[in-house]
């Protein structure tokens, strides 16, 4: 008999909104299926013994490629999530929106900074 396994996911605060990254959703998927093989390809190295410069060298593209998609996402939160967060704060005065907004991003860069 076999195990069923449900997975629970958590309602984000941000479900219902639409997320900057949406207009490029297909694009960015389409890189990270991309890395996803570069990744693969890892696994296959290090199950064929490469040289570990040849992995260190994938492993370094990689590490761009999630770098450049995470700049990317960021420049969309801001461009768009951020931006909307202060429209609205200026038609209605709460800036409470927006702070949250700031400082997710803050909190985002810091760890992009320190990856």
């Amino acid at each position: 008999m076999s195990e069923e396994h449900c997975v629970t996911r958590q309602a984000s605060p941000h479900e219902g909104h639409q997320h900057g990254y949406t207009a490029d959703k297909d694009a960015y998927l389409k890189r990270l299926r991309r890395i996803e093989g570069q990744v693969r390809g890892i696994a296959r190295m290090v199950d064929e013994d490469v040289y570990c410069i040849d992995i260190l060298t994938q492993v370094s593209a990689i590490n761009r490629a999630l770098h450049s998609v995470s700049i990317q996402l960021l420049e969309d939160h801001v461009r768009h999530c951020v931006v909307e967060a202060a429209t609205q704060a200026e038609a209605t005065g709460d800036t409470a929106p927006l702070d949250d907004k700031i400082s997710e991003a803050m909190a985002a860069i810091t760890r992009l900074i320190k990856s």
